[in-house]
């Protein structure tokens, strides 16, 4: 077997660290995040970023050497890793590098370029950090500082790693005040994205790409084939200095855009464009702008504040050209979010919405009564016309019509936006967006060129719009539920069928529950309370069918679904369920054998069953089978049919169950 054959094969083993360590492709649904697209850019007439192919048939690309490096510069290899202090997939794959430089010593070179992911809120200043520590001639030390200690990354400890590593810390401090290296880490992101390093680690070894927190044999397979390349390059003459240049003379200048991905079930195409009102909503940006994104968000979604400095990036990168308009969708499980929505148009009302906007994201966790008059005392705001318009809910219906609003064109969870009407959906990464904006921009400049005003752009554009979701607008016959609604007014019964999968309950109950679900999902923990009030409630009468359904950004979602069917095949599957999910956020190989060996299950067998991987077929056909039915995200749960998308309080649940329960009484009468 070949070395390009062994890095093919160990791809794989990597892909899945990649999966979460990229900003991920997926949420956990319309209810605990959404599904997330792409949409592609468009491209010159001719232009698609691509090379003639090279000899060797390796895509490559010609991506700087630029930053601190390790190793020498007479080295054959040269690896640039577009990393993310803060991001744990980079911080694992960091002992695997440094054994590379060691089994390389003085073959491989290291470029470290800085790529930190907008949900990662520490990642930007500990970039920072590192080029504070490199104008003192230690960023490898702070590296390896912050690598070690990457869920400490806050500027307290950033200084002591700082004084730690010996540094002058009125420079360090001064250049962190300054932000001097902002805009150097902003040239790294961007050429990350131009070169499609679209997640982190990300490494381009001589120009090839190679994703993720791979194993160290995928990259001793590219080094030890480059090494050969170089080995030839060197004997026909070529310079060391020039080595790299004349390894990657055929590479490409750029990546070609992401393609578009398909709408899901009950989305809207995201190449349609949706007529997305602007009204009376607040805004941030010009009338004028020539995009124009309406964004329906929740306070309380975690999805929402993760993209919140991804859309504030947006506003920088594009200034004036953009404007981003506010529509209100709290989703009903968080019970918040609809108090906090009511308080943003409070504090809208006394010209202060942005700034509490950014209270309420700053303050997620905290968004009760107590916590929201705190924060309009601090804005300044009038206190008794604040607290009047909460207690009156006088803006409940101009809420109402934001969510009925969103339901009609297909935003039905959140974070969801139209980008002149091209509906995106989740907390996508700046790439996305920027596609999708870069591509509405030139239909916008199209328009302009023609003679339209830039302040009737949007309105030109709204005119050719579509008014509402094909095939299921809301309010008609087979529509989607409106949200105030909530699941019980869906009647659409899934054939569901319960095949072999772990159940309890007596097979003649009259009451089917049918989970798919994710053991690292916290919406899919935060439903289980609720799933064991309905045994109770509906006791001898329910029959509870677990469904796995494990998402790819949950790392240890998989192994853990593999742990419990592997305790199933001793007689153990709901104790081991109840464990994964009394500790699910200690999902790894060692924490899955400790409940193993609590359980009393027989640790060769289940051992065995692990390393074998022989559940996996299994996990990916129910995971198939939920797709079919329209399962987006976790978790989803099917009662005898109907189906409801996440985490709502029991009363959803049971008026599902007594309707249910009525049909089947009424059918007995007949």
């Amino acid at each position: 077997m070949n070395k390009g054959t062994v890095l093919v094969l160990v791809l794989a083993v990597g892909v899945g660290a990649y999966v979460l360590g990229s900003v991920a492709k997926k949420g956990d649904s319309t209810s605990a995040g959404t599904q997330e697209n792409s949409q592609k850019a468009e491209t010159k007439e001719g232009d698609t970023g691509a090379a003639a192919a090279p000899a060797d048939g390796i895509e490559r690309f010609r991506v700087p050497l630029e930053g601190t490096p390790r190793g020498p510069a007479s080295a054959k290899v040269n690896i640039v890793a577009f990393s993310d202090f803060q991001c744990p997939f980079c911080s694992r794959v960091t002992p695997t590098l440094d054994r590379i430089m060691k089994d390389y010593n003085g073959q491989v070179r290291m470029f470290f370029r800085h790529n930190p992911l907008p949900f990662h809120a520490d990642a930007p200043l500990a970039s920072e950090a590192s080029l504070a520590a490199d104008a003192q001639g230690k960023f490898w030390e702070m590296h390896d500082k912050m690598f070690a200690n990457n869920t400490a990354l806050d500027r307290a400890s950033l200084e002591k790693y700082g004084q730690e590593i010996g540094l002058n810390m009125g420079k360090f401090k001064a250049a962190m005040d300054s932000h001097k290296f902002k805009d150097r880490i902003k040239h790294d992101s961007d050429d990350a994205e131009k070169f499609g390093a679209r997640g982190t680690p990300n490494f381009f070894i001589n120009g090839r790409n190679l994703r993720g927190a791979q194993p160290v044999e995928a990259f001793k397979a590219a080094i030890d084939e480059e090494i050969k390349k170089a080995d030839a390059q060197l004997k026909s003459g070529t310079s060391r200095a020039g080595l790299y240049a004349a390894l990657t003379k055929d590479g490409l200048d750029k990546a070609a855009p992401p393609p578009a991905a398909p709408a899901a079930p009950g989305e809207p195409d995201p190449g349609t464009a949706f007529k997305a009102e602007v009204g009376a909503a607040p805004v941030r940006g010009p009338k004028d702008a020539l995009v124009t994104i309406v964004m329906w968000s929740d306070f309380q979604c975690p999805f929402c504040s993760r993209v919140e400095p991804t859309i504030a990036k947006v506003r920088e990168e594009y200034k004036d050209k953009v404007r981003v308009v506010w529509k209100d969708l709290p989703l009903p499980f968080h019970q918040n979010a609809m108090p906090a929505a009511t308080a943003a148009r409070a504090a809208g009302e006394q010209g202060k919405f942005w700034e509490m906007h950014d209270k309420l994201f700053a303050n997620q966790a905290n968004l009760d009564r107590p916590s929201l008059e705190k924060y309009a005392s601090e804005l300044g705001l009038n206190m008794g016309k604040f607290k009047a318009a909460l207690d009156s809910e006088k803006f409940k219906k101009e809420i109402q019509a934001d969510s009925d609003a969103g339901a009609k064109i297909g935003a039905r969870g959140t974070p969801a936006f139209f980008v002149n009407g091209k509906f995106l959906s989740g907390a996508q990464p700046f790439e996305s967006f920027k596609a999708k904006i870069d591509a509405e921009m030139k239909t916008a400049e199209a328009l302009t060129a023609k003679g339209t005003p830039r302040s009737k752009v949007y309105e030109t554009l709204m005119k050719e719009a579509k008014a509402e979701l094909p095939g299921a607008p809301a309010g008609a016959p087979g529509a989607a539920p409106k949200p105030e609604a909530g699941p019980e007014a869906d009647k659409t019964i899934f054939q569901v069928q319960p095949g072999n999968s772990p159940a309890k309950g007596p097979k003649s109950a009259p009451l089917t529950v049918v989970v798919f679900s994710d053991f690292q999902c916290p919406f899919c923990q935060r439903v289980e309370p609720t799933l064991t009030q309905m045994e109770k409630e509906y006791e001898g009468k329910i029959r509870m069918i677990w469904k796995n359904y494990p998402l790819p950004f949950h790392q240890n979602a998989m192994p853990a679904a593999e742990a419990a069917l592997a305790a199933e095949a001793q007689g153990k599957f709901w104790p081991m369920h109840d464990k994964l999910f009394a500790n699910n956020t200690a999902l790894d190989r060692p924490n899955l054998e400790k409940y193993a060996q609590e359980l009393g299950l027989n640790m060769a067998k289940f051992k065995a069953d692990l390393d074998s991987g022989k559940f996996k077929s299994v996990i990916e056909a129910e995971s198939k089978e939920g797709s079919a039915l329209g399962v987006t995200g976790t978790p989803a749960v099917f009662i005898n049919g109907r189906k409801i998308s996440g985490a709502y309080p029991f009363d959803t649940f049971k008026k599902i169950a007594d309707e249910e329960l009525a049909k089947k009484t009424s059918k007995k009468r007949g």
